[in-house]
């Protein structure tokens, strides 16, 4: 493990950025914070969460995927793709960790989607620890640690150091660079940051909340339940849930004629929208309870299902935080799983 002063985060950050683009939380005008690219005079956040994750660096919300020019019957594809630059990611908190594991499983499971995995592949998640968890946080629900993040490097704050352990070969290659501004030593100060945080965790009001009522093999005991007709009562099916989420992976394709080709692209898309999967035959989910339903279902069901229990939440609290009418993940639990959930 090695350390390196508060006072000397600008020289870490600035050495860093020798040699690859670093994003990091940034606050922003209106009171939140948002991964940015640093330059001198950024000044890192100590916000707890980006209304964002860090997905948006590896799954963008909009990418170019290619381009075609037509002449007569003659079609030119052309692969707009730049070549992903180095990059490295700092402050991203354990829940946002947990989420490269569930995006991964589906954008580099054959067919592996080549856009995704280039950047995972050029990309080194610092991830850091929680020393102040928020009352929306529920992380600990999912088996994640908030106090022990796992990504490329793991990173603890206390109130004069900051504190690095590499977990990978590219967790060890970025600390290689470190070295001359960082230095060797124990873990007393944090074990006990640690155990600050892991306290803190248990005090939450959501720190009881359990997924027992919920997993593979469920579907037939949920899908008809008749909860979902209050749960989904309320929703205004604006997508905010999905645009915040860290794990929701649903995107549409288009094509854009720009006067001189066409670029084809692909952005996020939500399944709360009564357009999403439209063909021309119709919508296959007519109605907002549908819609509301599949969402959660694919979270806590269908997800874990196809894929070994990993549930497709991962405790964050962005949904918490913003939804209009408060009707979120944890509300939805607690009303299907009854006791199991409390």
């Amino acid at each position: 493990m090695r350390k390196c002063s508060l006072n000397a985060v600008n020289e870490v950050f600035a050495e860093i950025a020798k040699a690859a683009k670093l994003y990091l939380p940034v606050d922003q005008a209106d009171g939140s914070a948002a991964f940015k690219e640093w330059e001198n005079g950024v000044t890192w956040s100590s916000a707890l969460n980006t209304v964002k994750s860090p997905k948006d660096l590896f799954f963008p919300q909009t990418e170019d995927l290619m381009a075609f020019k037509t002449e007569g019957k003659s079609i030119e594809v052309i692969d707009t793709r730049r070549e992903v630059e180095d990059f490295v990611v700092f402050g991203v908190r354990a829940c946002d960790v947990k989420s490269f594991e569930i995006l991964d499983r589906v954008f580099i499971k054959e067919p592996v989607d080549s856009y995704y995995a280039s950047k995972r592949e050029k990309g080194v998640i610092v991830a850091l620890a929680c020393t102040k968890p928020s009352e929306t946080c529920f992380c600990t629900a999912f088996g994640i640690c908030a106090e022990e993040p796992c990504g490329d490097v793991s990173a603890w704050k206390t109130e004069d150091a900051l504190y690095f352990r590499a977990n990978t070969e590219k967790g060890e290659a970025l600390m290689k660079r470190l070295e001359a501004l960082t230095e060797e030593c124990g873990e007393d100060a944090v074990n006990a940051q640690k155990e600050k945080t892991a306290q803190i965790m248990k005090k939450l009001p959501l720190a009881k909340l359990d997924t027992g009522a919920f997993g593979g093999g469920k579907t037939e005991q949920l899908f008809n339940a008749p909860e979902w007709d209050e749960l989904s009562s309320a929703c205004l099916g604006c997508g905010t849930c999905t645009f915040v989420c860290p794990t929701c992976q649903c995107y549409d394709i288009k094509d854009f004629n720009t006067g001189n080709g066409v670029i084809r692209y692909r952005c996020w898309d939500s399944c709360m929208y009564s357009e999403f999967t439209k063909m021309a035959h119709g919508n296959n989910r007519l109605t907002q309870k549908e819609r509301f339903r599949q969402r959660f279902m694919h979270k806590l069901v269908y997800y874990p299902e196809n894929n070994d229990g990993l549930f497709s939440c991962v405790g964050c609290g962005r949904c918490l935080a913003k939804c209009p009418i408060s009707m979120n993940i944890v509300k939805v639990m607690k009303k299907l799983g009854g006791k199991d959930s409390e």
